[in-house]
């Protein structure tokens, strides 16, 4: 890519709320991941030491996808934040929820330790 700023992209016009439901929020969101995972599937090892520049900020590739998943987790911190605001009181926690960190760290505590990836428990 040239730069992070594309001469055809109209940014104020992304942020105009025109989605209209669910559906088609998701339909972006999914949409959105595909092109990231499209780009990041077209790199070569080569590719990731070269130097892009994002708004005249020179970047290797490299920092430039971390840059972004930073960017991203932003936003998606934006998107819970205002999921937790709208249920109130219905909110269901996405980790520990509250009240329950001592239960979580007893069990956490009573394993061995070994070597494993934290989402494992999650995918059982």
């Amino acid at each position: 890519t040239t730069d992070g700023e594309k001469s055809w992209r109209d940014r104020d016009a992304e942020f105009v709320g025109d989605l209209r439901s669910r559906e088609e929020i998701l339909q972006k969101w999914q949409e959105g991941w595909q092109c990231l995972f499209q780009a990041l599937e077209g790199l070569t090892d080569s590719e990731l030491e070269q130097i892009v520049y994002i708004r005249n900020e020179g970047h290797t590739v490299m920092e430039a996808i971390l840059r972004q998943l930073a960017h991203y987790a932003y936003h998606i911190g934006q998107i819970v934040y205002l999921a937790r605001m709208i249920s109130g009181k219905e909110w269901q926690s996405l980790s520990i929820p509250r009240n329950q960190s001592n239960a979580f760290n007893r069990e956490k505590f009573a394993r061995e330790r070994s070597r494993r990836h934290f989402t494992d428990d999650e995918l059982k």
